[in-house]
């Protein structure tokens, strides 16, 4: 449920999850806790995404940073020394986060196609990757502000076709998310119109919220299986503390 975790407080990190899993077995013994990792894809993260990510069972891919990453040796999580690193993202720049809403210069400076060109070209990319990515989360949260002024005003359609291609292609799962319409959009991600392309490319599907607090955990996910269920799909795929992933009939 956290969110961004700099390098030296990984460990802690590693601690309360097990605190977690030890109080669960007191009080909830049916709940199974996987330790597991969302994993953002930028140029050349690779080798600081596997270390980073080491003792994990389940890692999702995402992208929330497009364009020039920067120096991400020098400044890398945070890292004690790196206060001085210059930022890549200036306010005249063409790279940054596409979901920070105190910051939407890359929205302002490249345009909504601009973002979506990017976007949907790094997720393309991080499918590509040799990162053994579990599964893709929140596949278009280019839709972030689409209700902020940021909606695209064009067919979405061939940028959907492009990533529905790209999963199969690379062998990736994806994940339907709740947290589209828990912050107010009318849609999950992925919106109807890609889970329904993926559906067609035969892309294996699991469930997510998100959460960033304990009581948004599945928040909405029983009718999140039911749309996917009308979106063509059949099965979604849980994973197990062993690592494996079980194929499961959505009814």
């Amino acid at each position: 449920m956290l969110t961004a975790v700099v390098e030296g407080d990984l460990p802690a990190h590693r601690l309360a999850f097990e605190d977690a899993r030890k109080l669960a077995a007191q009080i909830a013994p049916e709940l199974t806790f996987i330790y597991g990792f969302e994993c953002d894809w930028y140029e050349g993260c690779e080798p600081l995404v596997e270390h980073w990510s080491q003792g994990a069972v389940v890692r999702l891919g995402s992208v929330h940073w497009i364009g020039n990453p920067g120096d991400i040796a020098a400044g890398a999580a945070g890292t004690a020394g790196t206060e001085d690193v210059a930022r890549p993202d200036t306010p005249d720049s063409l790279c940054g986060w596409i979901d920070d809403d105190t910051n939407l210069h890359v929205w302002e400076n490249l345009g909504v196609r601009g973002v979506w060109e990017c976007y949907v070209d790094d997720w393309c990319r991080a499918c590509e990757s040799s990162l053994n990515f579990d599964a893709m989360a929140h596949p278009d949260l280019v839709m972030r502000f689409s209700k902020d002024g940021f909606a695209p005003d064009f067919d979405p359609a061939p940028f959907w076709e492009q990533m529905a291609e790209c999963a199969h292609d690379t062998g990736r799962r994806v994940e339907v998310s709740t947290a589209a319409p828990r912050k107010g959009l009318d849609d999950y991600y992925p919106a109807t119109g890609l889970l329904r392309r993926f559906a067609h490319a035969e892309v294996p599907i699991t469930f997510g919220s998100d959460a960033h607090r304990a009581c948004d955990i599945c928040w909405n996910i029983r009718e999140a299986q039911a749309h996917a269920y009308d979106c063509g799909f059949r099965a979604f795929d849980i994973p197990h503390p062993t690592g494996e992933w079980e194929s499961t009939p959505l009814a």
